[in-house]
């Protein structure tokens, strides 16, 4: 049983949040989603117009199905999703990490007009632990603005090289490496040990 598993049989509870689109079956959040049978996964009304009011407010019912200590998984517009609702939800809630992965600049020249509902981004430092993984060639995300987002969320930034949107197309069904950071998050939970500043801490 590794560290997500434990997390979730102890009563925990895992969250997953897709971005624009959704992910299909071979994405690693679908992936992990059946990796992780006790695992949950957000549902959006309308995966190809998303409207911010609309996703984040599917995202706060969906948290607050539960009192369970919550984890969240997000992804693209999902991070910007799980921004949104945490700047409403003003503390009051069982989220207590999230893994961010490649979020979507919605601010970026020429982003999908579907994601202009999606500002201003709020400016607001996220209230629980959070790793924002990012990539260098990210056309829907650059490193400079990566940065920026972990530092206005206070997310630890992970920054990798040359892996694209971190998605199928980029190459990442699996993707084993996002998975040792979940763990991570997990057994920080479980364990209530700090992050290490790599994965070779």
């Amino acid at each position: 049983m590794d560290s997500v598993e434990q997390f979730i049989a102890e009563g925990g509870r895992v969250l997953i949040v897709p971005g624009w689109r959704d992910s299909g079956p071979t994405h690693w959040q679908s992936r992990w989603h059946r990796r992780y049978p006790g695992s949950e996964r957000l549902v959006q009304a309308d995966w190809e117009h998303p409207h911010a009011a609309d996703w984040v407010v599917a995202l706060r019912h969906k948290i607050a199905e539960s009192t369970a200590p919550t984890l969240l998984i997000a992804h693209s517009l999902g991070c910007v999703t799980v921004a949104h609702w945490a700047a409403l939800a003003g503390g009051h809630h069982p989220v207590v990490a999230a893994l961010l992965v490649a979020p979507a600049d919605v601010a970026r020249p020429h982003a999908p007009v579907e994601f202009r509902g999606f500002l201003p981004l709020p400016h607001r430092r996220l209230d629980f632990p959070s790793v924002l993984i990012a990539s260098d060639n990210d056309e829907a995300c650059s490193a400079e603005r990566a940065s920026q987002l972990a530092d206005t969320w206070g997310s630890r930034l992970v920054m990798l090289r040359g892996v694209g949107h971190i998605n199928v197309d980029s190459g990442h069904g699996p993707w084993p490496l996002g998975r040792q950071w979940l763990r991570r998050l997990a057994r920080e939970q479980l364990r209530e040990e700090p992050l290490p500043l790599s994965l070779a801490a």
